[in-house]
This record gives structure tokens, sequence and C-alpha cells, in this order.
């Protein structure tokens, strides 16, 4: 428990690194590098490479979520913001809509700042930001702007794990709580799902970054999220996802301690009722196995 904490970013706001981060990043949208796909166009000229985003995020919605992690959520919400677009693009992604199809407004720095202000008045424990991959920099700027109108809860960066080490480096003492999936162990399922066979290792090296910065997941008093590391991993079926060697990854090189939400939702969502060992649901003896594959494996501590 942790009753004595405030967010990471203030103290880098004060020391003047905010402002540097914020800078940097942007700078970066001008040969565009912050994901894995390393696309390297100029983002800041509206050139779009894989994520289709150019120099404004877009965002599809903001609410209090009430469905996330119980760490999360507490009395009053998650305060989420969806981004719109992706780096990954999941052929059975359950917001298609959104990742593939584009529904939401571009946004400036100054609106998305206005955004997290709303959702803390709220009463929300924290703001979420979901899919931020490819839209770091525009958070960075818009949490400077944010901070000097009185932003003061935690920061949480709600990703695919398909992150690059420079670019999470440029959040670290910003974001409070990493919340990464940890989608697939084998290289071939992620380029049958994502066209992304670099995955695993990406993800691999993303969340030991992750961890190095925020640590195992500290709670206050009350069981709210203030600092530290949740990991997410969907089972999918026939153990396409490869959860026991995920587990044990996770066990032996990041923490056993690491809060665990392993999902059981998985649908063929998207286009993934035309590929076989996609096109159907994730059964109940599948989950029971990957359940007790992760206790085997070491890990303790699970969302509920």
């Amino acid at each position: 428990m942790n009753t004595d904490f405030q967010p990471a970013y203030l103290e880098t706001h004060a020391t003047g690194s905010l402002a540097i981060k914020a800078r940097e990043a942007t700078t970066r949208l001008e040969d565009c590098t912050l994901c894995p796909r390393q696309c390297h166009v100029n983002r800041l000229e509206n050139e779009t490479g894989i994520c289709k985003t150019g120099k404004l995020s877009r965002v599809s919605s903001l609410h209090a979520h009430f469905g996330e992690e119980p760490p999360l959520v507490g009395t009053h919400g998650s305060g989420t913001i969806f981004f719109t677009y992706c780096s990954l693009m999941c052929n059975f992604c359950q917001n298609w809509e959104i990742s593939h199809q584009g529904l939401g407004d571009d946004v400036s720095s100054k609106d998305l700042a206005h955004m997290m202000l709303k959702l803390q008045e709220r009463g929300c424990h924290n703001i979420n930001f979901v899919t931020p991959s490819h839209v770091v920099p525009q958070i960075l700027s818009a949490v400077e702007t944010a901070v000097q109108q009185g932003l003061n809860i935690p920061l949480v960066y709600n990703s695919s794990g398909y992150d690059r080490t420079e670019t999470l480096k440029l959040l670290d003492g910003v974001i409070d709580i990493y919340m990464p999936d940890f989608k697939f162990w084998k290289s071939t399922t992620a380029e049958m799902t994502c066209n992304a066979p670099d995955y695993p290792e990406a993800a691999r090296t993303a969340i030991v970054e992750m961890h190095r910065q925020v640590g195992d997941l500290v709670t206050d008093e009350k069981g709210i999220a203030r600092r530290g590391l949740i990991l997410r991993h969907l089972v999918m079926p026939d153990d396409l996802a490869g959860t026991r060697e995920i587990m044990r990854f996770i066990a032996g090189n990041i923490s056993p301690n690491t809060y665990v939400n392993l999902m059981s939702q998985y649908r063929p969502s998207g286009g993934a009722w035309k590929i076989p060992g996609l096109d159907h649901p994730l059964t109940a003896p599948d989950y029971h196995q990957a359940m007790q594959a992760a206790r085997e494996e070491g890990i303790v501590r699970f969302a509920r």
C-alpha cells in the first residue's frame, strides 16, 4: 500500500524535463520511428504510415470506464481516452471500427489536455491512454499543457506491447502505470494475425523497460493503482498465443509478483473468422489450461 503519492510527471515538469521530452518526441515525427514498424514518414507534414496518423492525434471517445482492471476502476472509474488507429492492426481486433476504420476526430494537444482535465474533474482515478504507441509526442505535449492547469492523477499507458524502447524512454518519469498486452509468444502467430513477426521480441524488450521504469504494481489503502506494471494477456484458441511461455518469461524475467489479467474474451472479430484456428471462440477448457499454466510457471497475482 502507498498513500504518499504524487504522479511522476509533476516532478519531471518541475525540472523542465517534460518540455524537453515533448519537443524531442515531436521532432521524431519528422522521420517517424516511434513504433517497431519504423515507417520513416514525415508526420509533421501529415504523411502517414501503418498507423494512418499524421501530425494530430485522433480520438474516438473518452469516458469514465468501469470495465477495466479493479485497481484502475475503483469507485469513480478509469478516465479512458481511446485513440483511433493502431500500429499493430490485429486482424481479430474487437474495436475494428476504431483501429482499422478510423472512427474518431482529430484533436490538438490543447484539446487532448482539456480531455484529461475533464476526466479528472469527473473524479476518475487516472487518465488511461488506450492505444497510445503511435501518438506519444502528442500525449507528451498535452500532458505538458494539462499539468500547468492542475492535472495531478496517475497516467496509464495502455498499449498492445508493440513498443520501441527508444520511445518508452521518453516516457520515463511521465507514465505512472504501464498496462501492456503480451499477445503472442510465437512469431508465426504474430505474423498471421498482425503481419508483425517481430512482435514477440518487441514486446519482451518493451515490457522489461516498462517494469524498469515503474516496478510492480503499487496500490493505496483503498486498492487504487498508483504506480507499476499491469500485464494483460488474451488467451487464444488452441494455445495460439503461447500462454505458458509468456507466463514463464514474466515470472522469470520481470517479476512473479506482476499483476496479470489473463483474459478469456477472445472471439473471431474483424477478419479473424476467415482464418483457420482463429475462426472460433475460446473454449472453457482452453482458458482453464492457460490459468493452470500461469500458476505453474510462478505467477501469483491475478486480476479478479
